[in-house]
């Protein structure tokens, strides 16, 4: 594995354990493509968190576009992450617009706009954790488009609508809003305490059909996935931890905006071999 690729491994064993995991029941081949991709996923999805006003965090999202449309950059050479990705692209032939587009998605992430509805939440998680799913689909199939599109749209709208639920305490403290306005206005949420904090009955209702929502987006994995062949299946064991974090966010007392989910690095690991085990996406 060339220096660049372990950068990248070394960033996602770092900022990305459950994705890290779940390569290593990959084949050993293909793993260094899943690293730079998830390292890339990171790199985008961080970039709110490093600029301070939108503008520069639209100028970092337009230099990856460019990257991924081929203009040139002299700066690229001193980017592991950048080389690896565009190393890992060539290699296993993954679609440049997948990969524009999921830049394109990460521009919600600078701003403070409502998501305007759950079809929007939907379109968002589908252009980022479903996009990864089939892009890391595609790299365990040495470059073969699988399958899996369907499968793998609907495991990213799972994955992704329990992690923003997760990042509720800290978009909320921030000022952001990923939860739909068409849930809240459906609920009577007010989001003005919920920026301060407080979760009301309104915000919790809300909450338990945003994860109705969400293991119905499972269900369809289940029923899908079945024969899902074996070499596929490390792009879609990160899913198999959605089930046990809805089961923490439902836990009598729990406050959504005060008290973060989380599992214990065991309870993950175990988790992630236990689906390794079971048939089809293990999920």
């Amino acid at each position: 594995m060339s220096s660049d690729f372990t950068h990248a491994a070394d960033l996602v064993y770092a900022s990305d354990r459950d994705r890290f995991l779940a390569s290593l029941f990959a084949r050993e081949e293909p793993r260094a493509g899943l690293m730079a991709l998830y390292a890339f996923n990171l790199e985008i999805g961080r970039i709110r968190e490093l600029v301070s006003e939108p503008l520069p965090g639209e100028v970092r999202l337009q230099w990856w576009r460019d990257l991924l449309e081929g203009t040139e950059h002299g700066e690229v050479q001193a980017n592991p992450v950048a080389n690896a990705l565009l190393q890992t692209a060539a290699t296993y032939k993954l679609p440049r617009f997948a990969l524009t587009a999921m830049v394109d998605a990460r521009v919600f992430d600078l701003y403070n706009d409502p998501m305007p509805s759950l079809n929007d939440l939907e379109g968002y998680c589908g252009e980022t954790a479903s996009a990864l799913i089939q892009l890391a689909c595609l790299v365990l199939n040495n470059g073969d488009e699988p399958d899996t599109a369907e499968i793998a749209g609907h495991a990213g709208v799972a994955y992704g609508l329990c992690g923003l639920m997760r990042a509720l305490p800290w978009h909320a403290a921030r000022g952001q809003m990923f939860l739909p306005k068409d849930l809240l206005e459906r609920h009577g949420v007010d989001t003005a305490p919920v920026f301060k904090g407080e979760t009301t009955p309104q915000l919790a209702a809300a909450l338990t059909e945003l994860r109705e929502h969400t293991r119905h987006h499972l269900k369809r994995v289940r029923e899908g996935a079945s024969d899902l062949p074996t070499r596929l299946k490390p792009a879609f064991l990160p899913v198999a931890l959605v089930e046990p974090f809805l089961k923490r966010m439902e836990k009598p007392g729990h406050d959504p905006l005060q008290t973060p989910i989380e599992l214990s690095r065991l309870h993950r690991q175990w988790t992630l071999w236990r689906a390794s085990r079971k048939p089809g996406a293990g999920i």
